[in-house]
């Protein structure tokens, strides 16, 4: 069964498109008493709601995007930590390191080279404490 339209006096079959429908924007009606351009129930539709397990899965890789954030920063305090500011530094990487690993990072390598250098930050500045006498060390 074909369905036609009439538009401007011609008949047309419901899967023909004039370039004058495509500059009107208008689209052949299906069967409906629907002028041309006006909304149908379809165009009307609410958005989709957010579904559960893409929130899930969004806020998973997040999370881990955030644990590699941390091993990274980890590493670096750590290395920066052995020429100065140890005593900020040190404990900083120690603890990010470690939540980066509570948390699954894809980067563990990075995460226990973050914890190994804190911890070593810690260890230089307990060495310089006794050598010194102070809390802070200068070449």
């Amino acid at each position: 069964m074909a369905i036609t339209t009439h538009t401007a006096g011609t008949a047309r079959s419901a899967g023909a498109t004039s370039s004058a429908d495509t500059a009107r924007g208008t689209e052949p009606t299906r069967g409906t008493d629907a002028a041309p351009g006006a909304r149908t129930e379809s165009d009307a539709r609410p958005a989709e709601p957010v579904r559960p397990e893409t929130t899930a899965r969004t806020a998973l890789g997040r999370r881990v995007r955030d644990a590699d954030g941390m091993a990274v920063a980890a590493f670096i305090l750590g290395l920066v930590g052995l020429l100065v500011l140890n005593v900020f530094l040190g404990p900083i990487a120690v603890v990010l390191a470690s939540v980066a690993l509570w948390r699954g990072t894809t980067r563990r390598g990075r995460a226990f080279l973050g914890l190994g250098l804190g911890i070593a930050d810690l260890v230089v500045l307990i060495a310089f404490m006794h050598v010194d006498s102070t809390v802070s060390w200068s070449f």
